[in-house]
């Protein structure tokens, strides 16, 4: 299935200096570029609603703890490298 996209002038524009600088060998291939980056960071995103999701799921069933105590324990762990360092 071919795929034609309207980028519009100044995305036109620049993806034939793109071209033109040959970084690219074609239009198709910038865009290729784009849609790739765009497919890494849709799975990156979907990672981080997977994990917000749990973390919420943790809270609602009451596995969580206070933010004292993970403060705490971070100063600690902190504390621990700068006296070895």
């Amino acid at each position: 299935m071919a795929v034609s996209a309207d980028l519009g002038e100044a995305l036109e524009n620049f993806v034939i200096k793109l071209v033109a600088s040959g970084r690219y060998h074609s239009k198709s291939e910038v865009l290729r570029e784009g849609v790739r980056l765009i497919q890494e960071r849709e799975a990156r995103l979907a990672v981080l609603d997977a994990a917000i999701a749990r973390g919420l799921d943790d809270a609602e069933a009451g596995r969580m703890r206070p933010s004292s105590e993970v403060f705490d324990r971070l100063e600690a762990k902190l504390a621990g490298k700068a006296n070895r360092s």
